[in-house]
C-alpha cells in the first residue's frame, strides 16, 4: 500500500494534537510540555486552512492517517523550518517519516526554498538518523542564530538545496 499526502483542510481540527500525542506517547514529559502548543497549532491551522495547506500535509495509508509534516515558510525563499515531522507509533521505523520529509522538501524546493532547518532532541536518535539520511548536516551549537536557540533543542540541522 502506498503512502498518500493529503491537504490538511480535508481533515478535522484536533488531528495534529492526536497524532503528536500518539507519536510521543513513549514520553509523558514531552506530551505534558508541548500539548498546549499542539492545541494552539491545531486551532491556528484549522482556522486558516489556506496556510495549513501551503505549509504541510497529512499522510495516509489507505484510509488510515499515519502522520503529518508542517513547515514554517515565513523566511522563504531563503529558508523554511521543519516544525513537525510526525508518524504515529505503530508505523514508526517503516520509512514513512523519511518519505514524508522528502515530499515536504520537494514541495518547498519547487517554491524556491534554498535551505531547510530542523531541530530535535538528543534522545530522539531515530529522528537524527532520518534527518542525516536525507542530507541534513548537523550544526555547531556554538554558532546558532537567536531564533534557533529559542527552540530549546540540543541538536540542530541544515539542508542546503541545489537551486537552478
Amino acid at each position: 500500500m502506498d503512502i498518500t499526502f493529503n491537504k490538511v483542510s480535508d481533515f478535522k481540527k484536533g488531528i495534529f494534537t492526536e497524532l503528536l500525542s500518539d507519536a510521543y506517547s513513549f514520553d509523558n514529559n514531552i506530551v505534558a510540555t508541548y500539548k498546549e502548543k499542539w492545541l494552539d497549532d491545531d486551532e491556528f491551522f484549522f482556522d486558516n486552512p489556506d496556510i495549513a495547506d501551503y505549509c504541510g500535509f497529512i499522510s495516509t495509508l489507505g484510509d488510515e492517517i499515519i502522520g503529518f509534516v508542517m513547515c514554517d515558510p515565513r523566511n522563504m525563499p531563503e529558508y523554511a523550518i521543519v516544525g513537525d515531522n510526525c508518524i504515529i507509533t505503530k508505523h514508526k521505523g517503516k520509512g514513512y517519516g523519511k518519505l514524508q520529509l522528502q515530499e515536504a522538501i520537494n514541495r518547498f524546493a519547487q517554491k524556491g526554498t534554498k535551505k531547510f532547518y530542523v531541530s530535535t532532541s538528543s534522545g530522539l536518535t531515530p529522528a537524527q538518523k532520518m534527518y542525516e539520511s536525507v542530507g541534513f548536516m548537523r550544526l555547531d551549537i556554538s554558532k546558532l542564530e537567536p531564533w534557533q536557540i529559542e527552540q530549546k533543542q540540543d541538536i540542530y540541522y541544515r539542508l542546503d538545496l541545489c537551486t537552478k
